[in-house]
């Protein structure tokens, strides 16, 4: 059997491929700060009081399917919003700055 081993966040962000990787026979070991900390494995190698008698509402989460909305782009426009902030934040901090210097020598 095969091993791979993912930061926390990869494993959040592409989780649907991890445990389609998983049912095919391969274990995901899921890591934190290049630590590990979890593993998806198939069922079939999981313990035996593991494989038994899984809920139905989570058996439902996980045939839900492919996920309707790519949040990809979200998430790219989100971090530039937050580098756009960041940056307009600086230049008023470096404006500041500069006005409180000038005062000083005046």
């Amino acid at each position: 059997m095969t091993a791979t081993a993912v930061g926390l966040f990869e494993a959040k962000t592409h989780l649907s491929e991890y445990v389609a990787r998983a049912e095919k026979g391969e274990e995901v070991i899921i890591t934190r700060h290049n630590k590990p900390v979890a593993k998806i494995v198939p069922i079939s190698s999981a313990p035996a009081h593991v494989a038994e008698d899984i809920p139905p509402f989570i058996q439902r989460t996980f045939d839900m399917g492919v996920p309707l909305v790519d949040l990809t782009k979200a998430n790219q426009l989100v971090g530039e919003l937050e580098d756009q902030h960041f940056l307009e934040l600086n230049r008023r901090l470096e404006a500041e700055a500069a006005v409180t210097k000038k005062a000083g020598k005046a």
